[in-house]
């Protein structure tokens, strides 16, 4: 019989894989005797079981968990249900990559109306019995039995209101009697049965709960943001209860051993007295920052305090810690490696290493690549006047603006619509996680920098600002209010989540600040990799921009982008519509000196850099009016003013834009194909190059360009091109005298060029996969009408793991990567190969580039730190070994 069951002090078992995250710190932490409430962890396999057996928990799990709980009852001396000295015990979910708050939990389960009566006898303590039993009756009925909670909280408030009192605290024993009959009788109404009192019944309904929240709608979402494999199943947490709720010499809370929003190396954390757990992740409650726990109770702080730099040392890494004090004693309820913004992510790993905690090749694996794009984004100008309306806890750094939704359905709709939106609620709830993943940012009215709405959002990237006391929200008619101001529905706000403030209205931003320790971090990166980091810029601008991230040349620079300009295309046009060579020829001589501009100025900003070029790539049809515009035109004209001349000209335009139309324009005439009719296009394109390029060498630059030809599918397209390259070039250096080195290689972007690479690689002196056409010419995909039409299906129903125009297909579309290289350089050992698609902005498929021993990726100015750190993760793995931990997840 396979074991599903673990004592937190089992030695035969370990690792998050089988007993979750949390269940693994739990048992962790047993072990090097920290005052962790004893308790047992059902394994990830057994929830893959209870799948598997129709969402029921078999026979032998079962088994099992009397077992464990037998255990359990022998060591702490209590028993469940047991009328002298009941036991209780939380219910936790405990996946293997954190996901707070989506799946479900249950606290206090045990009790029943016999051991309600006998807990307020033993502690003397009735109002903490009753408000303990008054939770689990709300929880369970929830979590297990589907009875909203708010039908119970309504039932609070109004007895609050009718009795004048302002919190829960202040509800006395007889009071929460009151409630929890009115509470068994919303049970019986809702589900048709009373409320169950065998607390082995609550046990096994429970674990069914939790096991079943792994597939709930909150869950899977958000697995799928961020990319956790449904497969894994979540364990659960059997532990027995200790209570925070006893009186004021009791407490919970919540704290990080740094900064998860700035790194700073201090406590950073809150607290509630005379509270449980879920009272403070929740938002119910606004609690008190950590510091004040020094005053209140400085014995147990100073414990604390020892605890997390204990945990912070032996899991060698930031911690979220949850806690709860009963009776003036500490005890440690879990532990993780704590979520943390993209400054935090990398201050920390700087820090330690400094602090001789982490080596560099540590300090490098402990940051996600796709953070770092969250330190590029821009901020409020600091010299912009405006006025704050209200000021909450700044839980989540960023600027946002948007228009104001008080739902997650209302975010998500707005999202769908194109409209930024910023989603102010009392507090959030992991069934708003929707509506977080869709908003610009978030803002609560209620809640501490613990609570879900922060927590979730610092791992998201998303600006938050939380507990906003002085905004007071009338969710029925969509506003909401500071003082004598109403903020309407849709009216736009601005924030600023690193500081809690909330402005009316939309505020000028200012480019990113980027620390000395992400320049540190990325000057580690660069010693480590092996791949160089290129990217794809078409103007000066994005190549200074790319330049400032340490991008290390030009790996796609998209000629086609040139000819957009609204004052070129008059130009453009005439090129195409001409009738003769000669014609055609005039359009591209008035063409030759802009283009010769446009290279000179990236030439100037990239110095001695590498800069690949690649000659025009789409069909002409692209530049021309659309058709159907143009036959609405010319229906109109012949309407209105049937002898004009614009009527002609349009009539001629749209003869020409028919003539050009294509059935199929990605698979027709465009790339080589085009300069293998019109080869004075490529030939004009080459000499500007060269014009360019002798400019900047007479200034004494040394002058790098790469030419580079795209869509070829067969050697002698190649061969007619380098010779038109090649020609066209010489041209310019033998009536100039001068000299400028250039190469010419090939885009590598359908299947027969990648298979038939060791004969396209006698021509090219370098490949460049162009793996977003590769990849719609392998998978036979449209990819705007996949995108549109089926591939969200497919990811969702999982035919496809992922996305392949954003994660690198490395099944198929990699292998013939692959081959392209190997067959390329068994003719050409030294040949350069890299990749200008957009997967060379994606971490995975920069390992993948790393492991094929590409020279370089090139990607979007914006992703050359993403690129530097994941390439250097990428070398790391491969020497060391090392796993990358979802820590912001």
């Amino acid at each position: 019989m396979n074991k599903h069951v673990f004592m937190f002090d089992d030695t035969d078992a370990n690792g998050k894989e089988l007993l979750g995250g949390k269940g693994a710190n739990l048992a962790e932490m047993t072990r090097i005797g920290l005052p962790v409430p004893y308790g047992f962890t059902i394994s990830t396999k057994a929830c893959n079981a209870f799948y598997e057996a129709g969402e029921q928990l078999p026979a032998d799990v079962k088994e099992q968990v009397d077992t464990a709980l037998e255990k359990l009852e022998k060591t702490t001396g209590k028993g469940l249900g047991d009328r002298e000295n009941p036991l209780l015990v939380s219910v936790r979910s405990g996946a293997v990559f954190s996901m707070p708050g989506m799946m479900d939990t249950v606290l206090n389960l045990g009790m029943n109306d016999e051991t309600v009566v006998s807990m307020a006898e033993l502690t003397g303590e009735p109002r903490f019995a009753y408000d303990s039993y008054r939770r689990f009756i709300q929880m369970f009925s929830d979590v297990v039995l589907g009875v909203d909670s708010e039908k119970f909280e309504r039932k609070i408030e109004t007895h609050k209101q009718l009795h004048g009192f302002s919190a829960d605290p202040d509800l006395s024993a007889s009071d929460w009697k009151t409630l929890i009959k009115q509470f068994q009788t919303i049970v019986e109404q809702e589900t048709g049965r009373a409320f169950p009192q065998d607390p082995c019944e609550q046990m096994i309904l429970a674990i069914q709960a939790v096991f079943g929240s792994w597939n709930n709608d909150r869950a899977q979402l958000y697995r799928k943001w961020h990319g956790i494999p449904g497969h894994l199943g979540t364990a659960v947490n059997i532990q027995s209860m200790v209570f925070g709720n006893t009186g004021n010499d009791s407490g919970t809370g919540v704290a990080f051993s740094r900064n998860p929003s700035t790194g700073e190396s201090k406590l950073y954390g809150e607290y509630l007295i005379n509270a449980q757990g879920e009272d403070v992740v929740a938002g119910i409650r606004t609690p008190q920052a950590i510091e004040t726990l020094r005053d209140s109770m400085p014995d147990v702080y100073q414990t604390f305090a020892e605890t997390c730099r204990r945990l912070e040392n032996h899991y060698r890494d930031m911690q979220d810690i949850e806690f709860t004090i009963e009776r003036g004693k500490l005890f440690i309820l879990q532990t993780r490696n704590g979520k943390r913004t993209a400054e935090a992510s990398v201050r920390i790993a700087v820090d330690m290493h400094e602090e001789e905690i982490l080596t560099k090749d540590e300090a490098l694996m402990r940051v996600d690549p796709e953070q770092l794009g969250q330190l590029l984004h821009r901020r409020i100008d600091e010299t912009s006047s405006f006025e704050v309306l209200a000021k909450g806890l700044p839980a989540s750094p960023g600027a946002a603006t948007g228009k104001v939704v008080f739902s997650a359905d209302d975010a998500e709709d707005k999202k769908a619509a194109g409209v930024p939106v910023i989603l102010v609620r009392p507090e959030t709830t992991p069934d708003d996680i929707h509506g977080i993943i869709a908003a610009e940012a978030v803002v609560t009215t209620r809640g501490g920098m613990t609570s879900h709405a922060a927590v979730v959002a610092r791992g998201m990237g998303k600006a938050c600002i939380s507990g906003c006391s002085d905004v007071s929200i009338d969710l029925a008619n969509k506003t909401f209010s500071v003082g004598s101001t109403e903020v309407s529905y849709l009216e736009t706000v601005t924030i600023n989540g690193g500081t809690g403030e909330l402005m009316l209205g939309e505020l000028t931003m200012a480019d990113p600040e980027l620390s000395d320790e992400f320049h540190r971090l990325l000057a580690w990166a660069d010693d480590r990799k092996h791949l160089g980091i290129r990217t794809n810029s078409d103007t000066p601008d994005d190549a200074a921009r790319a330049l400032a991230f340490g991008a290390e040349g030009i790996g796609l620079c998209r000629t086609e982008h040139m000819f957009m300009d609204p004052e070129r295309i008059p130009v453009v046009r005439e090129m195409i519509l001409a009738l003769t060579s000669a014609d055609r020829q005039q359009a591209l001589d008035r063409l030759l000196p802009m283009q010769a501009d446009d290279f000179r100025g990236i030439f100037e900003t990239m110095g001695s850099r590498p800069v690949t070029i690649r000659l025009l790539d789409p069909p002409l049809h692209e530049f021309l009016p659309d058709k159907e515009e143009l036959i609405k035109e010319t229906a109109q004209l012949e309407i209105t003013d049937p002898a004009s001349n614009e009527l002609k000209t349009k009539k001629e335009l749209l003869r020409e834009v028919r003539r050009l139309d294509e059935s199929n324009p990605m698979l027709g005439h465009r790339g080589c194909r085009l300069a293998m009719v019109y080869p004075e296009i490529y030939a004009m394109q080459v000499e500007a190059i060269m014009h360019a390029a002798i400019d900047r060498a007479a200034d004494g630059a040394a002058v790098r360009p790469e030419i580079m030809i795209p869509l070829v599918g067969h050697v002698n397209e190649l061969k007619a091109m380098r010779r038109l390259v090649k020609e066209s070039a010489d041209r310019v250096l033998n009536e100039t005298g001068e000299y400028v080195a250039y190469t010419i290689g090939t885009m590598i972007e359908v299947p027969r060029a990648a298979l038939t690479a060791d004969a396209i690689a006698a021509e090219a002196d370098f490949f460049s996969f162009g793996t977003n056409d590769l990849t719609q010419t392998t998978f036979g995909y449209s990819r705007d009408d996949a995108e549109n039409k089926f591939l969200q299906r497919y990811i969702d129903d999982e035919t496809l793991a992922d996305n392949p125009f954003m994660v690198l297909d490395s099944e198929g579309v990699g292998e013939l990567v692959k081959i392209g290289v190997e067959k390329g350089r068994s003719v050409k050992e030294q040949l350069k190969t890299g990749i200008c698609g957009e997967h060379g902005g994606e971490t995975s498929s920069i390992a993948f580039c790393h492991a094929q021993r590409l020279d370089y990726i090139s990607c979007s100015p914006y992703r050359v730190p993403l690129a530097r750190l994941a390439a250097a993760q990428a070398a790391v793995v491969e020497q060391t070994g090392a796993a990358k931990e979802k820590i912001n997840v």
